[in-house]
């Protein structure tokens, strides 16, 4: 299917590219989300009216996700679990844990911008993590698993 890209969209394309995808991927994904249209002769007319309104969005969002890597880069976030004596946790530290300890330090991020390579944290220690603000800003920070042994 042939689709107009309404934003950017990792290993796809820019704003405005006109792209060939499989069908489902279109139509359950892209199209629901707002991240694209089809591409008929009248999609592309009103793209072609609305491209700097939505290029002067897309700097928007962009440079709102820049000043908050800016603030979150370098971040040291401790959350404490229980462990066993070896270090090892009973449980482990995923994206839903570091999002709730974020917000308790008044940083606003979702789930799915936790990039956790290793799956989630099972071992006592410092931890660097990367958070997806937008698909060009990435941001820097450590997690601080400490042990309770209570």
């Amino acid at each position: 299917m042939q689709i107009i890209l309404m934003e950017k969209v990792v290993n796809l394309g820019q704003l405005g590219d006109v792209v060939k995808v499989k069908n489902g991927y279109a139509r359950n994904f892209l199209i629901p989300q707002g991240k694209a249209k089809r591409s008929t002769e009248a999609a592309i007319a009103e793209f072609a009216v609305k491209r700097a309104e939505l290029e002067k969005a897309q700097a928007e969002i962009l440079a709102a996700a820049t000043s908050d890597a800016a603030k979150l880069d370098g971040l040291m976030v401790q959350i404490t679990q229980k462990a066993g004596v070896d270090g090892k946790l009973f449980g482990s530290v995923t994206n839903a844990d570091i999002v709730e300890a974020m917000k308790a330090q008044g940083f606003s991020v979702e789930k799915a911008m936790i990039r956790m390579p290793d799956g989630p944290l099972k071992q006592i220690g410092d931890h660097p993590l990367v958070i997806a603000l937008h698909s060009d800003v990435l941001a820097h920070i450590t997690i601080s698993v400490l042990g309770d042994t209570a």
